[in-house]
């Protein structure tokens, strides 16, 4: 190969490389969130899905039409944005343990029975990716 062959390749890597190193960042959902406590990790209700969906990225979950999901935060809706609310799908591989949590549109999902109120209102945060 040539010289210049060598720093298209080198170029490309480099450039393929750079959103892995930087991390990739999404905007916020919410700035508040509705929780029953100051870290968001008691449980709120259990939701059952009315329809299926897709998650669109990783802070999402996929549902299906039928399962349970345990709620844990509720987001304040602001201007435009839909009205998500974060939780894990209950169902039979997660037996003894929660699956994955994620956000999905309030929506899709009817309240079948609520534990506890969300009267708690803490700040959404953005994670360091740099930070342990």
């Amino acid at each position: 190969m040539t010289q210049p062959v060598y720093l298209v390749v080198l170029l490309l890597c480099v450039g393929l490389m750079c959103p892995l190193v930087t991390g990739i960042f999404m905007d916020k959902l919410a700035s508040k969130k509705l929780c029953a406590d100051d870290n968001c990790v008691y449980t709120i209700s259990l939701a059952r899905a009315e329809e299926d969906y897709n998650a669109p990225d990783c802070r999402f979950i996929n549902i299906k039409k039928g399962q349970l999901i345990y709620v844990y935060s509720k987001l304040v809706k602001e201007k435009d944005s839909g009205e998500f609310w974060a939780g894990s799908v209950y169902g039979e591989q997660y037996e003894d343990h929660m699956g994955t949590v994620g956000y999905f549109p309030s929506s899709l999902v009817s309240e079948q029975h609520v534990y506890q109120e969300a009267n708690k209102t803490v700040p959404t945060t953005v994670r360091n990716l740099q930070k342990p």
